[in-house]
């Protein structure tokens, strides 16, 4: 064998060599192939995590529970509904015979204050508003989506108290959403009436505690008003 060939087979051995070693540095540990599956698992986790995030943050009892907007002229519930003890109906007197509550115009108000507290500057500021023939514009706080429908005469002649949508505004300065509103919240009371139906006569007395098992009262009630809340979509969104 020749000089030549002996080299020859070197190189070869080397060029194999290099070769084998460039093969395994390019080999990847059996564990790399479970990463696709990792990574699949971590971003569905994720964005489970920011869906629940934003479902619940973003959901109403977040944005709209607690919600308490300044009203161009102060008016205190606590007081006037809580102290004085004057009837929800006297102010808001159309919530039995009509689907929207009405809010008091300005010449109601002036029914008790044209004798009481006329130097008031927020009573003069309501006076302005009766000799210009202008409402004011006070801000609403319960709000629905415009393609829901609620009937407050139809609640309200049903034993479905002002506490449970509004809370105890006898007792509030400043009135302010205590519910979320949500299509799930007056869904539990379409389902379970007996744990909210009142006596039509407690309705408006805001501070009535029944002096029995709210249920056993609600079921008896029920089947004496013979209520039977609808959950088909149609009621509501007409």
């Amino acid at each position: 064998m020749g000089e030549r060939d002996i080299n020859q087979g070197s190189n070869s051995e080397l060029e194999k060599g290099f070769s084998d070693k460039s093969s395994a540095s390019f080999q990847f540990p059996k564990w790399v192939n479970r990463v696709p599956a990792l990574i699949l698992i971590t971003v569905t986790l994720v964005l489970v995590f920011v869906i629940h995030l934003f479902w619940y943050w973003f959901s109403p009892n977040h944005l709209e529970v607690g919600y308490e907007p300044e009203q161009p002229i102060p008016y205190s519930h606590r007081f006037h509904a809580g102290e004085l003890g004057i009837d929800c109906r006297y102010c808001h007197y159309n919530v039995e015979s009509q689907a929207h509550a009405n809010i008091p115009s300005s010449e109601l108000c002036l029914n008790c204050h044209s004798q009481i507290k006329q130097d008031s500057p927020y009573i003069k500021k309501i006076q302005e508003h009766v000799d210009k023939n202008e409402p004011i514009d006070w801000v609403n706080v319960h709000m629905l989506p415009e393609y829901a429908y609620f009937d407050h005469s139809r609640h309200v002649n049903s034993g479905v108290s002002c506490i449970q949508c509004h809370g105890r505004v006898d007792q509030m300065e400043v009135v302010q959403q205590v519910e979320s509103l949500s299509m799930s919240w007056c869904l539990d009371c379409h389902r379970n009436p007996e744990s909210y139906i009142w006596p039509k006569e407690h309705v408006t007395n805001l501070s009535w505690k029944p002096d029995e098992d709210q249920v056993e009262m609600g079921k008896r009630l029920v089947e004496e008003y013979h209520l039977n809340p609808k959950i088909e979509c149609s009621v509501c969104h007409r």
